[in-house]
Parts: structure tokens; sequence; C-alpha cells
């Protein structure tokens, strides 16, 4: 198969993680992949030096001439069978040059969560009459979708997944060193989260009620976006137990799961964590909101917890029972790895997808 994946995003993000993998694994199996994106994206550069072809794109906007008339020379050019869009301005985008230009082609488009936008008719048309197929992340997800008046038919579930060989960047001496860094004692507990700016609001909060020997790290958040939860950490006297580190490279983010004693992710909008995943495959007991896609995830008090949103008591009452109960904490541990790196392993992804694209060509 000739296939193209769209999207004007492409930054620090799981999504970006997910097609990297994706894209890679179907040209490794023999495919002709071609991904467009910006060349300036940390996606460009995770494809350089991989069987994957690399074609530098712009976005401009949903309705970009310039774009569809780039899409169509590069349908013609490789003869591409299928474009999976990523997102919504290479949605539109695709839909309009196929349309335009007459192409022979197939537009699936990949859904990784239910934005609030997910309601609006126009776009639900476009769905239901231009687009051949969505891929939803999670079952979720698609219940999402379908209540919002997508048909559906229109709808397939093929989860995202994570691959062994990410994990080999694993150093064990970064364990020491960070907690060095951050000058942890061997009584100090570490909460995780690895996340964009997504409710981590909650977690800070549920940190001013533990012991003092509980302090936070936050990966993910830029700088400008971290101000807006100062004036909770001063309410709570929490400055010197709360620590941002910005934005990290993959390499360093997964060599921070390594001193985390808990993951945690507040968001109340997500498809399906990646953040989740890495934490349970390196055997980091997990604690979620039952966003959509979590849900698909995560067994409740057997592979992680959940909490209400908006429940901080219980949130803090959950971060204490993982760090109290040992026996709790060792079943979700193994649970977690075992959901990981078998349930959700890319290979079985890869293969799921190649056989949706086989079926729709």
């Amino acid at each position: 198969m000739n296939i193209l994946f769209l999207t004007y995003q492409g930054d620090i993000a799981g999504s970006t993680n997910s097609i990297s993998y994706l894209a890679k694994g179907l040209a490794d199996k023999g495919h002709n992949v071609y991904v467009g994106c910006r060349k300036e994206s940390l996606l460009y550069s995770m494809l350089q030096n991989t069987k994957v072809n690399l074609i530098e794109m712009t976005f401009k906007s949903k309705l970009d001439f310039q774009n569809m008339k780039h899409i169509k020379e590069i349908v013609k050019k490789y003869k591409i069978d299928i474009i999976n869009a990523q997102s919504s301005k290479d949605r539109y985008n695709s839909i309009f040059a196929k349309m335009f230009y007459k192409l022979p082609v197939k537009i699936v488009h990949t859904r990784r969560q239910t934005p609030k936008s997910s309601g609006i008719f126009i776009q639900n048309w476009f769905y239901n009459t231009f687009t051949d197929l969505i891929i939803a992340v999670s079952d979720e997800v698609k219940q999402e979708l379908v209540k919002s008046g997508i048909k559906e038919e229109k709808i397939k579930v093929v989860y995202n997944g994570t691959p062994d060989y990410k994990y080999n960047v694993l150093d064990p001496n970064k364990k020491e060193e960070l907690r060095k860094k951050y000058k942890f004692t061997e009584k100090d507990v570490i909460l995780g989260s690895v996340s964009r700016r997504k409710e981590q609001h909650q977690i800070i909060e549920a940190l001013g009620s533990l012991p003092e020997n509980y302090k936070l790290i936050l990966i993910g958040i830029h700088d400008n976006e971290f101000i807006n939860y100062k004036e909770i950490i001063d309410k709570f006297n929490l400055n010197n137990r709360v620590i941002s580190t910005g934005m990290l490279a993959g390499e360093d983010t997964l060599n921070h799961y390594q001193i985390f004693d808990i993951n945690i992710l507040a968001s109340v909008m997500e498809g399906l964590s990646q953040s989740l995943l890495e934490a349970m495959y390196l055997g980091v007991p997990v604690i979620a909101t039952r966003a959509a896609g979590n849900i698909s995830l995560i067994k409740d008090k057997e592979n992680g917890l959940f909490f209400e949103n908006g429940d901080i008591k219980g949130l803090a009452d959950s971060i204490k029972e993982i760090m109290e109960n040992e026996e709790l904490r060792k079943k979700l541990i193994e649970n977690g790895q075992r959901t990981a790196k078998y349930d959700f392993s890319i290979t079985k992804v890869i293969e799921n997808y190649e056989e949706v694209f086989q079926n729709i060509i």
C-alpha cells in the first residue's frame, strides 16, 4: 500500500509518538509510507533516517489552496491509496483536495480525543459524507462520536500502543542522578505527571493535604502556563514541593519515570494516553480520571486506580492507598506492565491499522 499520513501538529505530544511508531512500523512491513508535516516539527526529526518518506508541508488553515494543490501532487506522484489525516486542518484540506481534483484516494481520519467541537453539525456532515473511515483510539471516543451524530458504521476502534524499542534509551544511572539533582531524600515520595497543561491543579491541591515528604514533578507544561498554578502552589505553601521541568525530550521524560513512585493523569479529555502506557510499561503505578480513553486502558484496582474529576480528597486517598498498601502496589505494577507490554503492544496496533487500510481500498 501507498500511505500518506498528514498532520499540521507533530510537536511534543502523545499523538506525535503514536504517528511515528505507526509510520515506521508500516514502512518496516514493506509499505510505502509518506508523512507530510512541518519541517520544524518534532515528528519530522523523529522520522529522519528511517524508511519513512518525509514531505515538508505547511498547513495555514482548514481551507488552504496551496496545501490542497500539494496534496494533489503527492497523491498523483506516489499513487497514494490512503490519506490518514490526524487533525482538523489536514483533514479538511485532504477532503477538499479529493473533491476539487477528483483524486482516487481514500480518506481516513484518526480521532484521538473527543473535543468540544465534535457535535458541530458541519463537522459531522463532513465526517459522514466525505470521510471513508474514522479511526477512534478507544471505545469511549467512538461512543462520544456516535452520540454527536457521526454514523457508527463510519468508525473503527484501533487502540494506541507502545513499542519495546522505545525504552532502549533508559539509563539506570539516571535514577540516582535525578534524585540528587532535585535533592530528594530516601524518605521522599515522588509523584509524577507527564502531560501538557491538563487539570494538574487537582494533583497540586491533593499534594497540599499529603505529608511534607510527598513531592510532585510536572513534565510537559510550558513555563508561561505553569505560572497559572502559582496561586494554588502559594496557597498550600508548596513552593519547595512542586517542580516543573518544562518540556523535555522523549529520552529525558522516560528516564524521569525511574524516580516516580506514582504517575498521575488528571485530564478530563483524553484519547488513549501515552504517558499512562509508558508508566505502566516501566512499572510505575498509575492514577487517572475516568476520561474517555483511560477507561479502555485502566481496570480500577487491577492495573491502576481511578479518581473522580474534582474529587481532591479521593485523589489524595488513592495516592496514600498505593503507598501504604504494598500488596495493592505490587498488583498494580505487575498487571500494569502486562497491560502495556501485551494488550497494547505496537505490533498489534500496526497489524490492526494494516487490516483496516487494506479493507477499504
